[in-house]
């Protein structure tokens, strides 16, 4: 998910997920926050042991900054891991800017998005897969990530065995699409 300050306002961004979906986020720092042009009671607070929560339709999540990287987040929230970068109005202009105008490459390398430990190998080299079918399972914090396809292709080369210990952005797969 990226976050960007849109041209209306100070106060106003654009949400865009991975695959493209964008939300226009209103004052997300205020008490008053607007999704959509919706407004959202979410309360954000810290218990008495020093962990922080999200209160959203009187249900009680789970948040933690599992690591910040220039403006790369990625954040765990009851379990479920979450990336997205905070954009300015003119970095995120010039992303999309660059990203439609560069060769679309035939090979894509899936990275690790996380350290962890690879739990399970779901495919094989030559294995055809579809954008999001799942490839392996890498274990971090107790939790199990599933890592999928970011495109339709055909499995090249697997870099990592079972119960290898990775770094973020380490290699683990290679598709040719």
């Amino acid at each position: 998910m990226k976050l960007s300050r849109s041209k209306e306002s100070d106060t106003e961004y654009i949400a865009v997920s991975a695959r493209d979906k964008k939300y226009k986020v209103v004052n997300p720092f205020s008490e008053d926050l607007k999704i959509n042009s919706k407004k959202i009671d979410i309360k954000i607070f810290d218990d008495e042991n020093g962990f922080t929560y999200i209160l959203y339709k009187r249900k009680k999540y789970l948040v933690e900054i599992v690591e910040k990287s220039q403006n790369k987040y990625t954040v765990l929230i009851n379990g479920v891991s979450y990336n997205f970068t905070i954009e300015t109005p003119i970095s995120y202009k010039r992303k999309k800017y660059l990203e439609k105008n560069k060769s679309k490459s035939k090979v894509e390398l899936v990275g690790a998005p996380m350290p962890g430990k690879i739990v399970e190998i779901l495919v094989d080299p030559g294995t055809k897969v579809k954008e999001g079918e799942a490839l392996l399972i890498l274990e971090a914090m107790k939790m199990q990530n599933e890592i999928t396809a970011p495109a339709a292709g055909n499995i090249k080369k697997i870099f990592v065995r079972q119960n290898d210990i990775v770094n973020k952005e380490d290699v683990l797969v290679e598709i040719v699409k």
